[in-house]
């Protein structure tokens, strides 16, 4: 089933008197169960698509579908429900929040929908233990590895059971061993009947996806352009 349906994706931005195109009828699919990279250089367009896949920022020109909705036509508080909703978000810095501990980060999503406490620590627990977590529920983001915080961080990306989850170069941060960990993870949950979708520049996290697609000057091709890599 498809999950996500970009179609003819337009994207520029205004920079004084000059009209820059980001992206430019950028087109593709991506089904529940699937695990896909989208790979680019700097400056290639990629960080614009994924803003407009993570419901971020919307398209000048085109239509985004996120599991039958077309997105690029709602405002921005249905954008932030959607967002909240259905899709989880692991990013490169981690992003926890400084002052909660493990636990406290991977609860506040549930928080934030108005889960109750005692409910949203419990769902919370169940899947830290399934990361292998339980040990550190206490420590905060400063004393966790980049592995653990990682870890923390796609735990609290899908305790809102998301339909999609999108990683902006989730192991740039991180040790070899430690980002094999986690794109072995990250594979396993597409499996889970969701949509998995990886934004990176590291031609090594390849191997792991189901399928990848490239992004030069805005647009988008099934072959990677070598000397951008």
């Amino acid at each position: 089933m498809c999950l996500v349906r970009v179609d003819n994706i337009h994207k520029s931005y205004v920079m004084g008197e000059v009209e820059v195109w980001a992206l430019r009828g950028v087109t593709f699919s991506v089904r529940k169960g699937e695990f896909l990279s989208i790979m680019g250089a700097s400056g290639s367009g990629k960080s614009t698509l994924m803003n407009i896949l993570g419901c971020l920022d919307i398209p000048t020109e085109g239509h985004y579908f996120l599991n039958g909705t077309d997105v690029s036509s709602l405002d921005k508080d249905q954008l932030a429900e959607i967002r909240k909703n259905t899709i989880g978000f692991v990013f490169q810095g981690f992003n926890l929040l400084a002052p909660l501990n493990a636990l406290e980060n991977v609860m506040e999503p549930l928080l934030l929908q108005g889960v109750k406490r005692k409910e949203a620590k419990r769902r919370a627990m169940n899947l830290i233990r399934q990361f292998g977590m339980e040990d550190r529920i206490h420590n905060l983001p400063k004393n966790l590895s980049g592995g653990q915080q990682q870890r923390i961080a796609i735990a609290r990306s899908l305790i809102t059971d998301p339909h999609l989850i999108l990683c902006d170069e989730p192991t740039a941060s991180l040790d070899h061993k430690s980002a094999k960990m986690v794109m072995e993870m990250l594979s396993q949950l597409s499996m889970d009947n969701r949509a998995v979708i990886v934004v990176t520049h590291d031609v090594r996290l390849k191997k792991y996806a189901d399928r990848t697609i490239y992004v030069s000057e805005g647009r988008i091709s099934e072959t990677a352009i070598e000397d951008e890599f």
